[in-house]
């Protein structure tokens, strides 16, 4: 009887022991997965600019970093006019400043202006606040002149850090970047404009272009850059109608997604 007793107690202990062991591995698997759900959600939602946007439908958008000059700014314009093709233009509040008239006709000619810093720093080397001082001393400079508040931001030399894209979101702008760079500031010519962008690999729906206004060839490569794209069924959409403004996420490619999509 005393040996059917002892026998008993170590079968319960043996239960308890392996139930015990269930339920330590349970809690191991249940916080694993639920940290690895915040570290997507947080690389998501804090570290990534949009590059491009995720989109069955045929439409890009076009952007002008404006740092440098005004010379073919009317040319430019003409060009986009020409094709009925939005644009929007990150200008720095230094370049605001120095050309107002250009700024009004920017706007008045029904493209978007978006802030690319005040004075075209490596946003990354700043400390919090200065990123912040960067970003509303340029959203100052066009509200001056304009009287509206910018909603898209644009690191210069597309410069990025989760410091920077935080600051951005905290400040209510989009942290944006491209997916498709014309190497134009790189004065290689007009044909390597117009074939860096229209044979780009990257080139694909909710592609975002970046060219400049200042650079030696964009003038003359524009017309020809969106008569391809054309012709290659593309249709040119304005970045606040490219990309969600709600209910997304982040991959990390930099690709934006429309959730429940």
């Amino acid at each position: 009887m005393f040996e059917s007793t002892y026998n008993s107690i170590n079968f319960m202990k043996y239960i308890t022991l392996l139930l015990l062991l269930i339920v330590f591995l349970y809690g191991i698997i249940h916080i694993t997965d639920t940290t690895d759900t915040m570290t997507v959600s947080h690389i998501n939602y804090s570290e990534l600019p949009i590059y491009c946007v995720d989109t069955r439908e045929p439409i890009i958008a076009l952007t002008f970093d404006s740092a440098w000059g005004t010379e073919d700014l009317n040319e430019i314009l003409s060009v986009l006019k020409k094709h009925n093709a939005p644009a929007v233009f990150f200008v720095t509040g230094d370049w605001a400043r120095t050309n107002p008239d250009a700024i009004r006709l920017i706007n008045d000619s029904g493209h978007e202006i978006g802030n690319h810093g005040d004075n075209h720093k490596h946003m990354p080397t700043l400390s919090k606040k200065e990123i912040a001082a960067e970003i509303q001393g340029c959203h100052n400079a066009v509200y001056e002149i304009t009287g509206k508040d910018m909603t898209l931001f644009r690191a210069p030399y597309s410069d990025w850090s989760e410091s920077v894209v935080d600051v951005a979101h905290m400040m209510g702008y989009f942290a944006i970047n491209h997916s498709v760079d014309s190497l134009d500031w790189k004065d290689y010519g007009t044909e390597h404009i117009i074939k860096q962008i229209c044979d780009n690999t990257n080139l694909k729906n909710g592609s975002i272009i970046l060219m400049h206004n200042g650079a030696k060839y964009t003038r003359y490569a524009l017309d020809q850059t969106l008569t391809k794209l054309e012709e290659k069924g593309f249709h040119f959409v304005s970045l606040n109608d490219l990309i969600y403004n709600s209910d997304y996420y982040i991959e990390h490619t930099g690709k934006q997604f429309l959730r429940n999509k």
